[in-house]
């Protein structure tokens, strides 16, 4: 039997720095789990997830590493209508290509700055760092098994710590101030 308890999802909230561009709140900084969500029809799209003790500390490693050319950057007017389209793809190829991300450094880093600016970060608090792995392994494994178009926006690969056989379901209900898809409004951890 699993215990049912509810997760608030606070936001959407600015990247640092972009506040004034795009007239978003500053975020809070928390331990939890945040969202990196674009605009999406009447709601917000998933991009990415990620767990932490400090949301602002976790968020600006991100934002340097995106400037580094480390992450792999996305048209923002094609992924605002559930597209993937990509402008520089990070991680393995970003590290063997960097000769590629020098000589075309500032359309890349344009890109960067205008995904930063459309990110729109939803954080839920939870102190617990197991039940923080747990959230974002369900909300990623929820997305990855869509068939809905839309779920390509999120990169594969993530390290994710699942619920072990051993641990107790838990089943929370997300609360957010607008509808985000990718995140179900039950959810089992």
């Amino acid at each position: 039997m699993s215990i049912c308890n509810s997760r608030a999802w606070q936001g959407p909230f600015s990247c640092p720095g972009f506040e004034n561009k795009n007239k978003l709140r500053s975020m809070p900084d928390i331990e939890g789990v945040y969202l990196f969500t674009f605009k999406y029809k009447e709601g917000y799209l998933v991009r990415g997830i990620g767990i932490t003790n400090s949301t602002k500390r976790r968020i600006a490693t991100h934002t340097r590493a995106y400037r580094k050319g480390n992450y792999t950057i996305l048209d923002v007017n094609a992924a605002e209508i559930g597209e993937r389209k990509e402008i520089w793809h990070g991680w393995q190829y970003a590290k063997t290509h960097q000769d590629e991300f020098i000589e075309q450094k500032e359309t890349i880093l344009n890109a960067v700055e205008k995904q930063l600016e459309a990110y729109r970060i939803f954080i839920a608090e939870v102190p617990d760092k197991r039940k923080r792995e747990r959230i974002e392994a369900a909300i990623m494994h929820n997305i990855y098994v869509s068939k809905e178009p839309w779920s390509e926006l999120a990169d594969r690969g993530m390290f994710l710590k699942e619920r072990y056989n051993s641990e107790m379901p838990i089943e929370t209900k997300n609360i957010s101030s607008g509808r985000i898809f990718g995140l179900p409004e039950i959810l089992e951890i």
